[in-house]
């Protein structure tokens, strides 16, 4: 009886012993497969710079309407620094103007335009002292303008409506902050300025002589990313877009709220911001799709006048590549998206 008692204890630790082998290869092979799995991926790092026209972004983030672990927003302080941090790789994808777009791809910088976010219409606008009632009646006068690529197309497309030549106005590089105390002071005789800066111009008796209303397809903002970022990680730039539809959403059936929410963001009253938001128009789906896609590419058509400029500017030396910088794959896989909007 000893001895078949004994045999049953070593029966059940050898038992025990294979349980405790197997769980030990379990867990050895369980390790071994995490070890050999990739990392997460990081999320998309999307750079802009405060302006009312890349905040529908801002919003998503805010009100947690953009994934987070797909996409995060990189608020810079101008858009000279999101241009620098996208230029050396800091950065996967930015909010910026059309023009700021096509200088970076001259430079060499392979970029994508993956969605169309809005267009000045009115909200950039150049304000002339009462007696001056077009922009004919600038030729001899000084005009303040910023020194940014919008103000120099704002200035050529000015003198162009106008008939003038460039010889014929006298052109004083001021921030726009100082147009006001330039033209109290008798400086200038009109600045090219934008909202909510021009009402300030305007409750002081000047009137505006021309806006961006008249230049269509020149100053629009654009969302982009890297050419290896739309190719590597589709469904982060996808949650991207997602976002911004999500955010433009929420800030057009409540702009009231939402002002107050991101007026201080852009150094702004609630009040001037929703003044602001007013000269702007958001594009809707339809629309950009619309201008994305074709042979040659609508955008391309439409802003023709744009490249051109640029290029007598001697700020771009090629004429753009506009069927590289709307890739037809995404223009066909964005209108996809559109069914996935919430």
């Amino acid at each position: 009886m000893p001895q078949e008692s004994q045999t049953g204890a070593d029966s059940e630790t050898g038992r025990t012993l294979s349980r405790r082998a197997l769980l030990t290869c379990l867990a050895l092979g369980a390790a071994a497969l995490t070890a050999c799995q990739p990392p997460p991926q990081a999320p998309l790092k999307l750079g802009l710079n405060p302006w009312v026209g890349y905040d529908p972004m801002v919003l998503a983030r805010d009100r947690g309407l953009l994934d987070a672990a797909q996409v995060k927003v990189v608020e810079l302080a101008s858009s000279s620094e999101t241009q620098r941090h996208l230029r050396n790789g800091l950065l996967d994808g930015a909010a910026l103007t059309l023009d700021e777009t096509l200088r970076l791809a001259d430079e060499g910088v392979d970029l994508r335009i993956v969605l169309l976010l809005s267009t000045s219409a009115g909200a950039d606008v150049v304000m002339a002292r009462p007696d001056i009632r077009s922009p004919a009646g600038l030729r001899g006068r000084s005009i303040a303008v910023e020194r940014t690529t919008v103000g120099a197309l704002m200035l050529q497309r000015l003198l162009q409506v106008g008939g003038l030549q460039p010889h014929e106005v006298q052109v004083r590089n001021l921030e726009a902050s100082q147009h006001l105390a330039a033209l109290r002071n008798g400086l200038v005789d009109a600045a090219v300025t934008y909202e909510p800066l021009a009402g300030t111009l305007q409750a002081e008796g000047l009137r505006p002589v021309f806006d961006s209303r008249q230049m269509p397809g020149d100053i629009v903002d654009v969302l982009v990313v890297r050419a290896e970022t739309l190719s590597r990680r589709q469904p982060q730039v996808e949650a991207a877009v997602l976002g911004w539809r999500r955010g433009l959403s929420a800030l057009e059936s409540d702009p009231q709220a939402s002002a107050e929410l991101l007026a201080v963001g852009v150094d702004l009253t609630p009040a001037d911001y929703l003044t602001t938001l007013k000269g702007l128009k958001f594009y809707t789906d339809q629309e950009g799709q619309a201008l994305m896609s074709g042979r040659p590419r609508a955008l391309g058509r439409q802003s023709e006048s744009l490249a051109i400029t640029l290029g007598l500017m001697g700020l771009i030396r090629t004429p753009p590549d506009w069927a590289r910088l709307l890739d037809e794959g995404w223009a066909d896989r964005l209108q996809a998206l559109e069914s996935a909007q919430p």
